[in-house]
């Protein structure tokens, strides 16, 4: 989890958020599976539905697990 004041893409000047990068979705996601909220990211809100979104395509074609056994 990141607990910064600054949004992480607009800090880093990202503009698109790839739903093919496993590894940074992993960042905003919990132990269990799950999204983790737009507080505890501190991602801002047009990041976070981006995210959102690009996490729920990464799981559709397998590339991020629904949920840890």
């Amino acid at each position: 989890m990141i607990l910064s004041k600054q949004c992480y893409f607009c800090a880093a000047n990202i503009k698109v958020v790839d739903f093919k990068d496993s590894q940074m979705l992993k960042k905003f996601m919990t132990p269990q599976g799950m999204m983790t909220r737009k507080r505890k990211t501190g991602v801002c809100s047009l990041h976070q539905r981006k995210l959102s979104e690009a996490i729920k395509r990464a799981r559709y074609l397998g590339l991020v697990p629904y949920t840890t056994r």
